[in-house]
């Protein structure tokens, strides 16, 4: 089969596109034909060698974290999904840039049935984050107050829908060309980050998604109220962080030091931090299935591109420029 892997951390030039070895299944497991695949900026954060230390790769390496495709083989213990089923997934083991990937069934489920291959590509990664954090960690309750940092990303476009379903108050930061974009999904106050100082204007804030990490994550803290949850994916990691990768002894201990300063601040101001590492999970992707066909949650697709131009489309999720996510069509 086709697939795009590397050889070795690296940058963008080193990603090929050639054959690799069709992948086996056992009997949890389902083999999907990838119709099509999304790219996400941590894609480029894993080619690049980010995360070799703490979640080190086997070369050849397959990329990609989210993909739509039909099934095309189960194991002997699979009993929710059948050949020809309409899927989508955040990968578990296997890459999605490829023209199969294996996936265990529980990280599985059907895609949308109103949005087409293209579309439900672009929504295990984002809105499986969304969801871990404002449903799983939070509780968004209404009438409580969300600020949802880069309305106009990938994470961002979803968060914001499904806190104003939620019952939301949804604050976020964008740049001016975005604003009417991100107040359409749903947003009711819009921060010009280049403009503006959200901490100077928001306060008494419930619940933070910190999608930026540095100095956007500390600044956040002086809007939330005490009692206030704060959810990154860009800061420091957290002691449930090694519990997730399974960490082993000397990561226990030094991996939580990392995040010791935020959660030191935070604690005195009576707010809790959390690292999220989002984990694929098929029952809550279920649900946001429901929520896209009732027309809650609208993916938010920026430019598709064919599997050949794979180096290009990286290219332009690097820049940081997309309005949503950018997709690969892997096959027809």
């Amino acid at each position: 089969m086709k697939a795009a892997y590397i050889k070795h951390y690296g940058n963008i030039n080193d990603v090929q596109l050639d054959e690799q070895s069709k992948p086996s299944i056992t009997e949890n497991a389902v083999l999907v034909k990838v119709h099509a695949a999304s790219i996400n900026p941590l894609d480029l954060r894993v080619l690049e060698g980010e995360f070799k230390a703490i979640l080190p790769v086997k070369f050849p390496f397959i990329l990609g974290n989210d993909f739509a495709g039909t099934v095309a083989q189960v194991g002997s213990n699979v009993t929710q999904f059948k050949v020809g089923d309409e899927v989508y997934a955040k990968t578990d083991l296997n890459g999605a840039f490829a023209e199969y990937t294996v996936i265990q069934q529980s990280s599985l489920a059907l895609k949308p049935q109103n949005i087409s291959m293209e579309l439900a590509a672009s929504l295990p990664l984002v809105s499986l984050t969304a969801w871990q954090a404002l449903v799983e960690i939070a509780k968004v309750q209404a009438g409580q107050k969300v600020l949802i940092h880069a309305g106009s990303g990938g994470v961002g476009s979803i968060a914001i829908q499904l806190a104003k379903h939620l019952g939301a108050t949804v604050a976020t930061t964008t740049s001016s060309k975005n604003t009417h974009w991100v107040k359409a999904l749903g947003a009711d106050i819009i921060i010009d980050y280049k403009t503006t100082d959200f901490e100077q204007e928001l306060k008494d804030y419930d619940v933070v998604l910190d999608t930026q990490g540095g100095k956007i994550l500390e600044k956040s803290l002086n809007v939330l109220k005490r009692g206030g949850r704060m959810i990154s994916i860009s800061g420091p990691p957290d002691r449930n962080f090694t519990e997730t990768i399974k960490a082993n002894g000397l990561l226990k201990r030094i991996i939580p030091l990392l995040s010791w300063s935020i959660r030191h601040k935070a604690k005195k101001r009576g707010i809790t931090y959390s690292f999220l590492f989002m984990q694929p999970n098929g029952q809550q992707l279920s649900q946001i299935s429901q929520l896209v066909e009732a027309g809650k949650i609208n993916p938010i697709v920026d430019k598709i591109y064919d599997f050949s131009q794979i180096k290009e489309a990286l290219q332009y999720v690097n820049t940081g420029r997309a309005k949503g996510k950018v997709i690969l069509k892997i096959t027809e």
